[in-house]
């Protein structure tokens, strides 16, 4: 499966939205940098408040484009970068992809897929109504996440848009996404 990067954003500062920006550098073992979220432990602040030196499983952050069509048809005009992403992506089905999902993006950077974003309450503040179109329930009643997933940086490279992005699947029994 592949797709292409259609904007990368990053942020120095806590800050729900990032601004596009033409490139970002991927640090291995760290995340985007100058971005807030970068580091080898957690730097989401209801995490820290949790456990300041859990490993950081969220240092970028992928939203498929797809979704804001998505949710267009609700009524919601959400754009690259507003929803607090650093990579936004076209033609992968992020959400289905299994942990440990190599992402090949430009001639260089590799992520390792870690998770589902677990979207919060910032979203509606953002959007007042959107985060019951990003979160919602199956048949099952089981919680369904469709605001991106996370990742960390195996190897580091730039990334701009319109850099090919590949995906090689992990060995052996695959593991759906969950929260992280």
């Amino acid at each position: 499966m592949s797709g292409r990067v259609t904007a990368v954003s990053s942020n120095g500062e806590y800050s729900f939205t990032k601004p596009n920006r033409d490139s970002v550098r991927l640090l291995a073992g760290l995340g985007v940098e100058g971005d807030v979220h970068a580091g080898v432990t957690v730097k989401h602040r209801s995490r820290i408040a949790q456990d300041p030196t859990q490993p950081n499983l969220r240092q970028v952050h992928l939203i498929h484009e797809e979704l804001f069509a998505e949710v267009a048809e609700g009524g919601f005009e959400v754009a690259p970068g507003e929803l607090g992403e650093n990579i936004t992506t076209r033609g992968i089905d992020l959400l289905g992809l299994p942990v440990g999902t190599l992402l090949r993006i430009g001639d260089s950077a590799v992520l390792e897929v870690t998770g589902l974003r677990n979207p919060c309450l910032q979203i509606d503040h953002f959007q007042d109504g959107l985060l019951k179109r990003v979160v919602g329930r199956d048949e099952a009643g089981n919680i369904v996440r469709r605001a991106g997933i996370m990742s960390i940086v195996r190897e580091g490279g730039v990334v701009r848009p319109g850099d090919a992005v590949e995906t090689e699947l992990p060995s052996g029994p695959h593991r759906p996404l969950d929260r992280v």
